[in-house]
């Protein structure tokens, strides 16, 4: 790697991380923990690089972004941020970033795309995206860290200015309209109108034309399109085939499996290929457990800006929110967390009141994504996939041996310890590695020891 690097972030020890690694790939580095001194070098002509954390005390990164585009067209910028929402990456994208990595990032990861940015030429601009939309995101209760939730997020900044129709699957209660709405706000057409249809919109001879008039150019979501009767289903055939000059943008969502459906005879093959041109899987949050902390906080600090008293869960409480298996999804899990925020006797919310609110809930079921008796094989081959098609047919990032080997082996030792009580060394011997080894993973994957509970 050659090239002269330069890095802006307030955290002391990202800089040294940095520092120390791009040195060593070759690189020269100049760090900063300032916006004004990055826009200097800028300005001077420094870099062949830059890696810019969002948030720092003297302003936001991205909205420089725009600024070192105009002084030094070209230059690459990575933006690395702690801020893991799709409103992050949505912006970084509009605001022309060379690309986008969410905190806390891979090393290797961050290097390999560093040593793509210095050889490739940046990618073509894109249209910014309004005050208004940008304000309208930040309620988006599409919040996540986890891989397949940054995936998500990239494949929707790449897809919401294309023409291709986009169809969203997921379970009930995962967020599909939420991806939808998020797409036209934040596209070229976010000025026109946006029209959700239901099969009854599409009754009668003249339900596609009333639609499409109501569109005008805009975006037209088909919500749960596997729904529509076999007439509805040919009249938007038709109606998609009739699309002219000034044609909306066509969206859909399924929570059942299409291609099943057609394959049974429920659903037209000519209307899957018309509405599938992009598919954007959203993962339930059976697949992203790691995200539940996350929302829930999100949603506490929500109610709290709507003039809720102010909540927080306790490590217990959190602990239970955490291992069930919200069968309803995103949206049950706000449900609660709202009847939490007022049934709540004091401002830490209590495990007990937790059981509570979730003994009126689906009961508790195992976190799987097969039926009883699949092999782990065979689930575990679901979640690769499904991490693939989040990609949108690209490749993901290399060094996807090693991150998939932390994801299982993280969980393996976590529940590994609780079946042993916490005790080490038996749960080295029933690892079968070293206990000098299980301490050494312990300490890397960041695995908490106390508190734990032997399985009875």
């Amino acid at each position: 790697m050659d090239g002269t690097v330069l890095v802006a972030d307030d955290d002391r020890t990202i800089r040294t991380v940095l520092t120390q690694a791009l040195t060593r790939a070759g690189c020269k580095v100049h760090a900063t923990s300032s916006l004004v001194t990055l826009r200097r070098w800028v300005d001077e002509g420094k870099g062949d690089l830059v890696i810019s954390d969002v948030v720092m005390p003297d302003g936001n990164g991205l909205e420089q972004l725009p600024e070192i585009a105009a002084v030094r067209p070209g230059l690459p910028v990575i933006v690395i941020s702690a801020q893991n929402t799709i409103m992050t990456a949505i912006q970084a994208a509009e605001a022309e970033a060379y690309d986008y990595l969410p905190k806390p990032f891979d090393l290797p990861d961050l290097m390999k795309r560093a040593a793509r940015a210095l050889e490739v030429k940046r990618r073509a601009p894109m249209s910014r995206i309004s005050d208004g939309a940008a304000e309208q995101g930040d309620d988006l209760p599409l919040v996540g860290r986890t891989a397949v939730m940054q995936a998500l997020y990239r494949l929707v900044a790449r897809v919401m200015n294309t023409q291709l129709p986009v169809l969203i699957t997921g379970e009930s209660g995962t967020g599909k309209s939420l991806i939808a709405r998020a797409v036209h706000d934040f596209s070229d057409r976010r000025s026109l109108p946006f029209v959700t249809v239901t099969a009854s919109d599409l009754e009668g001879m003249d339900g596609p034309s009333t639609v499409l008039s109501k569109a005008k150019g805009g975006s037209i979501l088909f919500d749960e399109v596997a729904d529509l009767s076999p007439d509805a289903q040919i009249r938007v055939v038709r109606m998609l085939d009739a699309l002219g000059d000034n044609a909306p943008r066509i969206m859909s969502t399924s929570q059942l499996d299409l291609m099943s459906r057609m394959e049974d005879g429920g659903f037209r093959e000519d209307l899957f290929y018309r509405l599938g041109g992009v598919t954007v899987a959203v993962p339930s949050l059976r697949e992203r457990v790691d995200d539940i902390p996350l929302l829930a906080d999100h949603f506490l600090a929500r109610a709290e800006r709507d003039g809720a008293p102010a909540r927080r869960f306790g490590d217990s409480a959190l602990d239970l929110v955490r291992a069930y298996s919200w069968p309803g999804n995103v949206r049950q899990l706000e449900n609660a967390v709202r009847r939490l925020v007022f049934t709540a006797a004091e401002e830490e919310i209590t495990r007990s009141e937790v059981e509570m609110v979730l003994g009126n809930q689906p009961a508790i079921e195992p976190l799987r994504s097969g039926g009883e008796g699949e092999k782990l094989s065979a689930s575990v081959a679901k979640h690769l996939r499904r991490y693939f098609d989040l990609h949108g047919g690209v490749l993901p990032p290399p060094g996807l041996y090693n991150r998939i080997l932390k994801e299982v082996e993280g969980p393996l030792i976590e529940i590994a310890l609780e079946a042993t009580g916490g005790n080490q060394a038996k749960c080295a011997d029933l690892l079968g590695i070293n206990r000098n080894t299980l301490r050494k993973k312990i300490t890397d994957l960041d695995i908490r020891v106390t508190r734990r509970r032997k399985l009875m």
